[in-house]
């Protein structure tokens, strides 16, 4: 909504709720009470109630949720784009890695997976976006062009993940309070992340190339930023210069890609309140290894600016309307 009220061709014209409904959003998100969209009433998530107020409807709603608010909405023709799990694997997958089995799995085939730097083509008319996930945007923009470059070997690939506690959501928990985060830095859900298979399956549409990744994810004191350092077998001859000059090349005309020159680091900072992606590469010969490092906002580019990048595409305007490139910082 912060994203969207800058925007010349939105307006926010419903807001659903479950423990809100009733209260303004304003009220229930204090930061956005100036906004027009701030005095919105919270009302309940019914299909025909959000299909009358909405051309398009972004769906943020806990994993399992929108696959059975989705179909209807989509059934009365406003298209939608999902931030949650519910649409981005195929049917067979979600019992294991989400816990659920999928209550419409016909429209999974007709979900377009919504990373646009690699799949930009396929957005503009669809009907349902699944948007990616935080750290799987990071992991797939990574490694993708240098696998499909040959530069590095399909097979393992192993993703480290740091991430702030906004990535856990609004719920009040004892493990995402400041008592327990405060200093402290600690993996978590892995190796059954539901990531894991997101990042296998990104890849392989993006590249035509099988991988296993084992993920592991890590919480850190930080309210937002998302780090993914990949690591991939090096093909023979692969250099650090290489490895930058194969991630410009595939980025070059990019509005929110950063590759970074050899010796520069990411920082998660720099993208604070940002649409933009940082990457790095590095090639190890003493272990033959390629680490490719990416850093993002996982509530920008994590998530609803790259819903808004969908959007943008899906009817069919200059996609970097309305999203920031210049960090909030410090």
């Amino acid at each position: 909504m912060r994203l969207l009220h800058d925007h010349p061709s939105f307006e926010v014209t419903f807001a659903g709720g479950k423990g809100s409904v009733g209260t303004t959003v304003g009220r229930s998100h204090p930061h956005l009470a100036g906004l027009p969209a701030g005095d919105l009433i919270l009302a309940e998530m019914e299909p025909d109630a959000i299909t009358a107020a909405a051309d398009l409807v972004f769906s943020a709603l806990p994993n399992g949720a929108s696959s059975s608010l989705a179909p209807a909405i989509l059934a009365a023709g406003a298209p939608v784009i999902d931030l949650a799990g519910d649409f981005r694997l195929p049917a067979g997958s979600y019992p294991a890695w989400y816990g659920f089995e999928h209550p419409a799995p016909a429209w999974l085939d007709e979900a377009v997976y919504g990373l646009p730097e690699l799949f930009r083509e396929r957005v503009p008319g669809a009907k349902l976006v699944a948007n990616p996930g935080c750290f799987a945007t990071a992991a797939i923009m990574s490694c993708a062009p240098i696998l499909d470059a040959g530069l590095a070997q399909p097979g393992a690939v192993r993703v480290d993940g740091k991430t702030g506690v906004s990535g856990a959501g609004r719920a009040a928990l004892e493990s995402t309070s400041f008592g327990a985060t405060e200093d402290s830095i600690r993996p978590y859900r892995f190796p059954t992340h539901q990531h894991t298979p997101e990042i296998e399956r990104g890849i392989e549409l993006a590249t035509g190339r099988t991988v296993q990744a084992l993920f592991v994810p890590h919480l850190v004191p930080a309210v937002r930023g998302v780090v993914t350092t990949s690591y991939l077998a090096a093909a023979p001859g692969a250099s650090t210069e290489t490895l930058t000059e194969c991630l410009a090349s595939a980025y070059h005309d990019e509005p929110f890609v950063r590759v970074l020159a050899p010796g520069d680091m990411v920082d998660a900072k720099r993208t604070r309140g940002t649409n933009t992606i940082e990457l790095q590469a590095v090639a190890d010969p003493r272990t033959g290894t390629a680490v490719v490092v990416g850093a993002l906002d996982n509530l920008v580019k994590g998530a609803a600016g790259q819903a808004i990048q969908n959007a943008n595409l899906l009817i069919g305007i200059d996609e970097a309307t309305a999203l920031p490139t210049t960090a909030v910082y410090p």
